[in-house]
């Protein structure tokens, strides 16, 4: 367990490669709920720095931009660039209230997106500009109105176009939404979306609340669900829709339908027949699509927030709950192969952080016991 210069719950763990001092260095941040934001050596478990009043309320999402730029978003909307000492160069407000998620979109020799997300429904998008060793967020590029508040979001390559998606999911929405990036200054398109419960008779069968791509699959995604009394786990193939796409939010078929083959008015137009053979067709491939969905028997209720990280050889998912433990599964097979004990018995594992640092894997936890666990793959089967 790691000792932090003051004792709060814990809301986000991140392991990244960071500047600190003069060499760059995975540094693990956690932000807890004092608003304070820890940085320590992820190596030597060092505290490198402990930020008091970065932020004027308690932070949710962190992100680091090429090695130099830190990203920080909070309850209250705010989005703040700065460096490990608490150096500001930049403050932004362009969400009225909880940004949840920072997602980062970052090539060294292309472009760059920051992506904030939050529970105002709205996803906002910037474009940074790096000029002179200055780092400038600048106004948002774009917006995306959501119908109802969003949960998980990341950016993937299309694995045609090699231009950047993002992947949302939503409160009471069993999808996956797929939007394509503007080249200018206009909206977001949206290429279309991917029904994770194809088959199900439910209005919405559970809510996509945390994702994560494989470290060895880029189309590979792990789908922690909202479903109760247990955390539910799908391992999912995703179906990128064609860059060129352009999808409706109700994702419903533009044309008039025929009433029969022997209506002559719209001869174009499907019939009601055609139109539910080619929707079952679309669900058919989307049920195909998921390769695991087994309960990982993590209790959690309707106000729990599910976390999942991959190992860093693909072969397996952690899992949070809300009892103290951390689960492991098998990608294989969906088995809950490994459960780790460390948090108090009965107490929620907020979030979780899975990789590698100096060729080493390990595993962060952090809880609303106040608890911070690294473990290592000596601690885990």
């Amino acid at each position: 367990m790691l000792s932090l210069p003051a004792s709060a719950n814990i809301l986000s763990v991140q392991v990244a490669p960071a500047m600190t001092g003069d060499a760059i260095k995975p540094a693990l941040l956690v932000t807890t709920a004092d608003r304070r934001l820890h940085a320590l050596d992820a190596t030597t478990r060092d505290l490198l720095t402990s930020l008091p009043s970065l932020h004027d309320s308690p932070i949710l999402s962190t992100a680091v931009f090429r090695d130099r730029y830190l990203l920080s978003a909070s309850m209250s909307g705010q989005l703040i660039v700065s460096d490990l000492q608490g150096l500001i160069m930049e403050k932004r407000r362009d969400h009225s209230k909880y940004v949840i998620k920072i997602a980062v979109f970052n090539e060294d020799d292309g472009d760059a997106l920051i992506a904030t997300a939050g529970w105002d429904m709205k996803v906002i998008v910037y474009r940074p500009l790096i000029s002179g060793g200055k780092f400038m967020l600048g106004v948002p590029i774009a917006s995306i109105i959501l119908q109802t508040k969003p949960e998980a979001m990341l950016f993937l390559k299309h694995p045609k176009a090699n231009k950047p998606v993002l992947l949302l999911s939503r409160t009471d929405s069993n999808h996956l939404h797929f939007y394509a990036m503007p080249a200018e200054s206009e909206d977001c398109r949206m290429l279309g979306r991917q029904n994770l419960a194809p088959h199900s008779n439910a209005w919405v069968a559970f809510t996509p609340s945390a994702l994560a791509i494989s470290p060895k699959d880029p189309l590979l995604l792990a789908v922690g669900t909202s479903s109760v009394p247990h955390m539910k786990l799908l391992l999912v193939r995703l179906l990128v829709p064609p860059y060129d796409q352009v999808a409706s939010e109700n994702h419903t078929a533009s044309l008039p339908l025929r009433q029969s083959l022997l209506d002559d008015r719209n001869p174009g137009a499907e019939t009601q027949a055609s139109q539910a053979r080619r929707e079952l067709a679309i669900a058919d491939r989307e049920a195909a699509a998921i390769q695991i969905h087994c309960n990982t028997m993590a209790p959690q209720t309707a106000y729990s927030t599910p976390d999942v990280a991959w190992r860093p050889g693909g072969s397996g998912i952690w899992v949070n709950g809300d009892d103290g433990a951390v689960r492991g599964v098998q990608a294989t097979t969906g088995k809950v192969v490994s459960t780790l004990q460390g948090h108090e018995e009965g107490t929620k594992v907020r979030c979780l952080w899975a990789g590698e640092v100096d060729g080493q894997e390990m595993l962060v936890s952090g809880g609303f016991d106040q608890r911070l666990i690294l473990w290592t793959a000596d601690d885990t089967p």
